[in-house]
Parts: structure tokens; C-alpha cells; sequence
């Protein structure tokens, strides 16, 4: 894959090129959001398989890079990113997801120091997949916990995890060894217990999950 890293400090910028170059990717690097905007900016560009960008980046460190992404991805609807953040920051990932969330993810940095873990969610968002790393989801949970417990099951709080990881049905039957039929039923419940419709496109399923957790159940969930 050709892919476009936006990251400030140096030691990370040149562990990730090392990195994804020894798994056979051609890797550009660029220190500042300024010149990952000023390279893929244009509508015409030449766009990579894949961008991966920090949040906060020069010259105010706050929330450049995720600007840069948000900007880039009206540009390029189609273009993957992969955000790295220092820290769980919701509105972030908010902002990030408020569109369509196909080939996007949110990552810890603290991931990539598992190799599998980060090779998996960047191939996953590279192939127009969604990637939301499971601190976050568990952080959000965790803040949410009376309310999830009022709303929603043991079993379907562990569903709706999964499902905001991005995890397919499919998928979640295989996590929580269970069927699939069983995984489907709970799934239904679970958008129904919070108002959002059933859809069949996972992405979407997963920005409407989010957006419940972010807003709490003042939005129209009811036991």
C-alpha cells in the first residue's frame, strides 16, 4: 500500500515508516497537518491507500491534524484515515465519525505498540472498514455504566462494544462464541431499546452507536 503519515515527533514518524516499510508499504512522512493539507488538498491529487494522522500537531498542538483529516475527507470522501490519539478524546472521535464512517479509525498511540493490533486496524480501515480502539469504547462505557445498565442487558452491553470496535455480526458471534441468529436478535434489540433503526450497513450502525454514547440515553432511549 502507499501510505501518507502526518506525525510531529520525530522518533514516532520514523518507527511507523520502519515499520510499515519492512511490511512492504511505500510510506511518505510529513510533520506538520500544513503540508499533509498542502500535498492531498487538491481535488486532482494523487491520493494514497491510506492516511494516518495525529491529532494535535504544529503549531498550536490541539486538534490540526484531525482538521486536516475532517478537511481531507470532504475533499476525498472516498480517501481512508486512521487517526492516533494521545489520549481518549470523545469529541474527536465525534467529529471525526460525523459523516460517513467508512474508512475511518480512531487509534490510542499506545496501540501501535502492538504490531498485530495496528497492522489489522490499518489494512481494516485501508479496505474502507471502521476502527475505533477498544479503550475508547471502553471509556465511553465505562462513564456510561448506570445508564447502559437501566437501558440494556449484560449480553447486549457486550454486543454493543463490539459493535462500536466495528465488529460484524458475524464477527461478534465468533467473539462471543454464540450463533449468529442469537448475535442478530441482540443487535435488534439493542437499536431498538435506543431508537436508532436497524440498518444493514455496519459503518452507519456503528456512528448511530456512537453518537448514543456520546449524548446519553436524553436523546430518546428507554428501557
Amino acid at each position: 500500500m502507499r501510505i501518507v503519515i502526518a506525525e510531529d515527533s520525530v522518533l514516532l514518524l520514523d518507527g511507523l515508516t520502519r515499520l510499515l516499510t519492512a511490511e512492504g508499504h511505500a510510506v511518505t512522512g510529513y510533520r506538520t497537518a500544513d503540508e499533509l493539507v498542502a500535498v492531498l488538498g487538491d481535488p486532482a491529487a494523487d491520493l494514497p491507500d491510506v492516511v494516518v494522522t495525529d491529532v494535535r500537531m504544529p503549531p498550536t498542538h490541539t486538534d490540526e491534524g484531525l482538521r486536516a483529516a475532517v478537511h481531507l475527507r470532504g475533499l476525498h470522501p472516498r480517501l481512508p484515515v486512521l487517526v492516533l490519539s494521545q489520549y481518549v478524546e470523545q469529541r474527536y472521535a465525534r467529529e471525526l465519525f460525523a459523516a460517513d464512517a467508512r474508512g475511518l479509525g480512531y487509534v490510542l498511540k499506545d496501540r501501535v505498540a502492538d504490531v498485530d493490533d495496528f497492522l489489522a486496524a490499518l489494512a481494516r480501515v485501508a479496505a474502507g472498514g471502521t476502527a475505533l480502539d477498544p479503550e475508547v469504547v471502553a471509556q465511553v462505557l465505562a462513564r456510561s455504566r448506570r445508564t447502559l445498565s437501566d437501558v440494556l442487558s449484560p449480553r447486549e452491553r457486550e454486543v454493543i462494544a463490539l459493535m462500536a470496535e466495528g465488529r460484524s455480526n458475524a464477527a461478534i458471534a465468533e467473539r462471543l462464541v454464540v450463533g449468529l441468529p442469537a448475535v442478530e436478535k441482540h443487535v435488534t434489540s439493542i437499536l431498538t431499546k435506543l431508537d436508532l433503526p436497524p440498518d444493514a450497513d455496519d459503518h452507519r450502525r456503528v456512528l448511530a452507536v456512537l453518537r448514543w454514547l456520546e449524548d446519553g440515553p436524553t436523546n430518546g432511549a428507554r428501557p
